[in-house]
This record gives C-alpha cells, sequence and structure tokens, in this order.
C-alpha cells in the first residue's frame, strides 16, 4: 500500500472519505493518481468494503474523484472536461459546438403572460396539470407499457443522472454507447459506475454489443434510440426488435433512453423497452427544440422507478418551476410554434444532407445522418486532421473526445454544419480536403 494511505484511520465512511479529501485538497493525491482498489483498502484498513464503496462514493459525488473502469477510481483534475457548445475566446469558425441553430428557437415571448398564474406553494403537486396531460399523450404514443408515470426535471441530463443514483450503487456497471454522449460519460463517471462499451454503428446499438454488457452485469442501459450523439445513427426496426429479443431476458435491467431529438428528428422512433419489461425509462427533453435554456425535461418511466424518483424532487428545493412548465405546455400546445418546430426539422435534415452529398462529390465518404451534426469518417487520425483545420481558420471536434475505450486515435471528426451556407460549405469540404492530404 503507497504512504499516502498509510495513515489513514477513519473508521466510517465519511471519515474515509474526509481523510481522503483532505490528501485531494492539500495536493498530496495529484490529479490522475489512482486511489487503491476497494478491495484491497478494506483488507489493509480492517474494515467492511462496503465502507470504502460508500467513502468512494461521496468523494466521486463532489467531482473529486472519478471512475475509470479497469483503469480504477482516480483522482480529478481542474482541467475543464469536454461539454457541448461553442469554444471560448476562439477566432476560429467553430464547427464543433452541437449547438441548434438560434434563428430556429421558437421566441417565446407570448407564451410569458400565460405562464405566470397562480402562485404555487409548499406541498402542492410537483408537476403543472395542464403540462402533465399533454406530456402523457406525447409520451404514451410510443411507450408499449401501458403502465407508467410522469417525473419532470431540469434536462435530460439531470434525469439520467437522477435515474442512475435511485437505481445503483457505486461500482455497478453501466451500458453506455461507444461513441458516446458527452454527459452521460461524466455522469457515469463522477457517479462511481463501471462504464461498459457496446459499440454503435449504422443502426444503433449492435446486439452482440449488448449481449456481451449484459453477461458483464450491467444494472442498467442508456442508450440513444435516434439521432444518436455524436454518430448521428437511429434504431432500425429489426435492429431494436433484436435488442428487445436480448433484453427480454433480463427485465430487471434498468432501461433509460434518451431521445433527445424528439420533436426534431425525421426518423420513426424505435425502442429497446419491451411491453414486459419491468425498469424503463423514456426521457424527452426540450432543449434542442426549444432553445438550451429552457432546462426540463419530460421523463415516462415505470411506477417503481418514477416513486424513487419523486424522491428526490421534493417541493422547496429541486422541483423544477410551475412558471417553466407552463411556458413549456404554452409554447408546444401553439400552431404556429409547432410549424417553426417541423421548418427546424426540415432545415437541419436539408442542411446535413447537402454537406454529406457535396462531401462525397469531393471524395469524402459521409452519409447524411439524423441530428444536429455530421459524422465525418476520415483515412487519417481525427486530431492531426484537425490541426490541420485550425491552421485553415475551422475548430472542428474529434471524435476521440466521445469514445469510451480509447485504444486507438479516432479517425471521425463531428462536425456541426447546418448554420453554414453555400460558399460555406464549399469552402470547408476544400479545406477538409486539404486537411487530410496534409496530415497523411
Amino acid at each position: 500500500m503507497d504512504d499516502h494511505f498509510s495513515g489513514l484511520q477513519g473508521t466510517t465512511a465519511a471519515e474515509l472519505a474526509d481523510e481522503l479529501r483532505t490528501l485531494i485538497e492539500r495536493g498530496t493525491l495529484t490529479p490522475g493518481v489512482a486511489l487503491p482498489p476497494v478491495r484491497a483498502l478494506a483488507d489493509f484498513l480492517g474494515m467492511n468494503r462496503n465502507t470504502v464503496v460508500a467513502a468512494y462514493r461521496q468523494l466521486a459525488g463532489g467531482g473529486l474523484v472519478e471512475s475509470r473502469g479497469r483503469a480504477g477510481t482516480r483522482v480529478t483534475g481542474t482541467a475543464r472536461s469536454a461539454q457541448e457548445g461553442f469554444a471560448p475566446d476562439s477566432v476560429l469558425r467553430d464547427i464543433g459546438s452541437g449547438n441548434p441553430d438560434p434563428g430556429r428557437i421558437p421566441d417565446p415571448s407570448h407564451a410569458l403572460a400565460h405562464a405566470v398564474g397562480r402562485p404555487i406553494l409548499y406541498g402542492e403537486a410537483v408537476v403543472d396539470p395542464d403540462l402533465e396531460r399533454w406530456a402523457r399523450e406525447w409520451m404514451g404514443s410510443d411507450l408499449q407499457a401501458s403502465d407508467f408515470a410522469l417525473t419532470i426535471t431540469s434536462g435530460a441530463v439531470d434525469a439520467v443522472e437522477r435515474l442512475l443514483a435511485q437505481a445503483l450503487v457505486r461500482d455497478d456497471a453501466v451500458a453506455l454507447e461507444d461513441p458516446c454522449f458527452l454527459a452521460s460519460i461524466h455522469t457515469v463517471r463522477l457517479g462511481g459506475y463501471r462504464a461498459i462499451a457496446v459499440p454503435v454503428d449504422d443502426e444503433g446499438m449492435t446486439v452482440s454489443g449488448l449481449r456481451a454488457a449484459l453477461d458483464a452485469g450491467v444494472r442498467a442501459i442508456v442508450v440513444t434510440p435516434r439521432a444518436q450523439n455524436p454518430t448521428g445513427a437511429s434504431l432500425s426496426p429489426d435492429r431494436a426488435a433484436a435488442l428487445r429479443a436480448v433484453l427480454a431476458d433480463h427485465p430487471y435491467v434498468l432501461i433509460v433512453e434518451d431521445d433527445h431529438f424528439s420533436m426534431l428528428s425525421r426518423t420513426p422512433y424505435e425502442s429497446l423497452i419491451g411491453p414486459g419489461h419491468r425498469r424503463f425509462a423514456l426521457v424527452r427533453s426540450v432543449s434542442k427544440f426549444l432553445g438550451p435554456d429552457m432546462c426540463l425535461a419530460v421523463t415516462a418511466s415505470d411506477p417503481d422507478t418514477a416513486a424513487r424518483l419523486g424522491l428526490r424532487l421534493s417541493p422547496g428545493t429541486t422541483w423544477v418551476s410551475h412558471i417553466l412548465q407552463r411556458l413549456v405546455v404554452g409554447l408546444v400546445t401553439n400552431p404556429d410554434v409547432l410549424a417553426e418546430i417541423h421548418a427546424a426539422a426540415a432545415h437541419y435534415a436539408a442542411r446535413n444532407s447537402a454537406f454529406a452529398d457535396a462531401a462525397v462529390s469531393a471524395g469524402l465518404p459521409v452519409a447524411a445522418s439524423d441530428g444536429l451534426n455530421v459524422w465525418l469518417p476520415l483515412p487519417v487520425p481525427a486530431r492531426a486532421a484537425a490541426e490541420q483545420l485550425m491552421r485553415r481558420g475551422w475548430l472542428a471536434r474529434t471524435g476521440d473526445e466521445f469514445r469510451l475505450v480509447p485504444d486507438a486515435p479516432s479517425h471521425h471528426l463531428r462536425l456541426t454544419v447546418h448554420e453554414l451556407d453555400r460558399d460555406e460549405r464549399a469552402a470547408l469540404i476544400s479545406d477538409l480536403v486539404s486537411a487530410i492530404a496534409a496530415a497523411s
């Protein structure tokens, strides 16, 4: 056992966590340093393994450590983790933000007056009745399960974090798509869970990958049924049916479907949630079509999961503002706003398709996909191509940031191209061809 840990004397989870936290804050344990495996530290200190697990979980909850699967639990650094959004202070043209077009986000001004109604007091229902009626129809039309309950959270990331926290303990295994949405990677690592990578192809999560994850003992699965970020892949009907067949023997594994693109998607919704599955949650946020600042998501889940979620959303602390709930329902029930959302969906699909067609004509084999981004395969490492693009005035995002298993350099770029006009699109493709040649 390393000398750093030989002086630990705590006998409870709180005491052990406090001692480790002191070592981290004083710089004795620096970013990237691995904590001892749970079993090794428990045996060394003569305490129950669950006590060490609880201590590590407290540290993870505070963002001081993160679980990295086989790489163990390591002290986190102060460097900013990769996040969606614009790069700060960059003079380059940012084509990696993953943002919706601000010009395609409906103006909420006309609905604000109707959102301010009777004041809501402590102890009242946490879900606005009008929003619940609309959301039950919205979610129920796609769920095969007839018995479900609704929960409102502050966005999809908040929902996924709470769903995992109410179902898992530290070191539990979670199946994630690989490559994966950045927020899901951070949520699992900071929660102290073990991420099990499931490859994604053009039809979504692979059957063999899911089967291997279940064999590894995953207790939860986080999946994007359509417009997967970063690849843009959507579940095909055949793939979804095959995945449901695999899951039929695992009805108590929690399935979390993050249908983030929902009302903007041009692809029919397909689901892993079969009619007999016992633990499930379908999460849909409004951030892509009403704007990222509209922090609200609807979760339709089995009643037991909803009840546990409800315990984490008590009035007076973490429930979602009823003013925001009324604003959302006022927008999504307005025919003019719905027309704007449908027009935005057509815009994103058309811009992505136009870019893919032009790229193919230039010798870049990319397929148009659903979502806000294009997933561009490269014949060279993505970082090398991105560096060449920077010299030409473009800031792209490499696939390396989205990978769970970084066993080799990524050969993909994720590009947000829907704001480019025809001339800008042509310039980018020309520079991509030159960047690839320079990086070869």
